[in-house]
């Protein structure tokens, strides 16, 4: 082959690449307030708990919308109602955009949120959000430690009396199902309801 035609080949051929380069470094990143655990595969990658009718649920049962999965339990005195709260605010933030995100309570806290239960309190808060339960304590166990959250009975004055400690943070997934974010606690609904438009986009 010639070589001032192999020459002016690879000219193009680099100047092709280095074009591509320029784009893919001009592609505007997500601006997120809370913090950024994109590309995380370690954790979070799936679940496989009950909604109140009984029915197993995973994490691509969701796929289209974006996620937000907070774990907690019903009779918790502050964190919990405070968290639903906020997001019940930020879905009213959101607008039409809401119906693209999906609230997820996972309760660590199965023997006394029985399906019942959690079909009348996570609702309560804004009808879209739902509430799921591990089918056993090795159910439990495994989520806790597929998403790397922290739970442990604080005994009360009687037997069912206890109170739980538990992480506070949430996780957000985009609707492709990816892990994305670590929510913060009470940062206020107006960040969140930023972080994810930025995930709808």
């Amino acid at each position: 082959m010639n070589l001032s035609r192999l020459n002016s080949r690879f000219v193009r051929i680099l100047m092709l690449s280095f074009m591509g380069l320029a784009l893919i470094a001009c592609s505007p990143k997500p601006s997120f307030k809370n913090v950024d655990i994109t590309g995380s595969k370690a954790f979070g990658n799936d679940f496989s708990l009950l909604d109140p009718d009984g029915k197993v649920r995973t994490l691509s049962d969701f796929k289209g919308k974006a996620v937000v999965i907070f774990f907690g339990y019903t009779q918790c005195p502050d964190v919990c109602p405070t968290t639903l709260t906020e997001m019940q605010q930020v879905m009213t933030l959101l607008g039409p955009q809401a119906d693209k995100v999906q609230v997820l309570f996972i309760t660590v806290d199965p023997d006394r949120d029985t399906a019942a239960i959690l079909k009348q309190y996570v609702p309560a808060f804004d009808k879209r959000f739902l509430g799921l339960r591990p089918a056993d304590q090795a159910a439990l166990e495994k989520v806790a430690k597929d998403f790397m959250i922290y739970y442990k009975q604080v005994p009360g004055t009687s037997a069912g009396s206890y109170t739980i400690d538990h992480t506070a943070g949430s996780y957000a997934f985009d609707p492709e199902g990816r892990l994305r974010l670590y929510i913060k606690h009470a940062q206020g609904p107006e960040i969140l309801a930023q972080d994810l438009k930025e995930l709808l986009k």
